[in-house]
């Protein structure tokens, strides 16, 4: 065993970060609401809850539900548009070393051009998370990422207006997790995250009715880990370019195995809602984990999986 602090940096896709631990959209705000509980300077990066053009209400209540193993939410991205999220929220962002990724999303594809538009040119954004699992307007509500052709349009398009890094958000529900990652990687993607929340619904048995007024969510927590795993595996056969594992991480042991499994960084998301300090705790663990295996840096476990 080495006494020897291992090298924690990582450089993905032209982002500097200090370590490979990251906060998921939709489970850490804009940054302020957990700034006086974490230490954002340690942070690997923060991914902005999602922003779209104008401001947007989201789902009516009840939008969230505990379920065994996780959390089913359908909030609705609510947000308060791009114009509205830069002149409130960049401004404290801008006061911290820790880049800053922003999740976008549109209802068109043209939606999704004007937000990537937009934020070309806001000092402090570092990268796009490009969330395409949203509804596709003007395919009858389907959602783009479920769908090759559009899913290549969407990364095509947003490469075509920005120079910053961008990274889809891949959807869990396709049949082909690889073939998705591969076309984002074609289409000009830097890298990718996989993936998002699974479809569910929870019924409350006394009325036997939805206890979710939009009836159906997004389905996150411990109980999508195993399955989020073999996703990012999967995934990690298919594309060269790095992949952010979100999916159940609540210890540095889903961390590290999705790294071990091909993940170049990790998403914490649920978890924050029960332990603020989770991504931090994650960070530790990963140090601790590459002493104990005579790991001098953090790369050392990506792709390392012995079939």
């Amino acid at each position: 065993m080495t006494n020897m602090k291992p090298t924690l940096d990582i450089n993905l896709a032209g982002i500097r970060m200090k370590n490979p631990v990251m906060v998921a959209s939709g489970t850490f705000g804009y940054g302020p609401e957990y700034a006086e509980l974490v230490d954002l300077n340690k942070l690997g990066a923060i991914v902005v809850k999602g922003i779209s053009l104008e401001p947007w209400a989201g789902n009516k209540t009840p939008r969230m539900v505990e379920v065994s193993g996780g959390l089913i939410n359908a909030i609705g991205l609510q947000n308060p548009g791009t114009k509205g999220f830069t002149e409130k929220y960049m401004p404290f962002l801008r006061k911290y070393d820790v880049p800053v990724i922003v999740n976008i999303w549109g209802k068109t594809l043209e939606e999704y051009i004007a937000v990537a538009e937009w934020f070309e040119k806001v000092e402090g954004v570092h990268a796009l998370e490009i969330n395409i699992s949203c509804p596709n307007v003007k395919a009858g509500g389907s959602s783009f990422g479920v769908h090759l052709d559009s899913t290549a349009r969407v990364v095509a398009g947003v490469r075509a207006k920005t120079k910053l890094p961008i990274i889809p958000k891949l959807a869990p529900n396709v049949s082909d997790i690889g073939a998705f990652a591969k076309v984002c990687e074609d289409n000009g993607a830097d890298a990718i995250s996989l993936i998002n929340s699974f479809p569910a619904m929870a019924i409350d048995i006394e009325t036997r009715k939805p206890i979710l007024a939009n009836i159906s969510g997004g389905l996150s927590g411990p109980a999508i880990h195993p399955i989020a795993l073999k996703l990012v595996y999967e995934a990690a056969k298919a594309v060269n370019i790095p992949l952010i594992a979100i999916g159940g991480i609540t210890s540095a042991k889903e961390a590290i195995e999705f790294m071990i499994a091909g993940a170049s960084a990790v998403s914490v998301g649920t978890a924050n809602f029960i332990e603020p300090r989770t991504s931090l705790q994650v960070v530790e663990g990963i140090s601790d984990y590459l002493i104990r295996h005579n790991m001098t840096k953090v790369q050392d476990l990506v792709r390392s999986i012995k079939l």
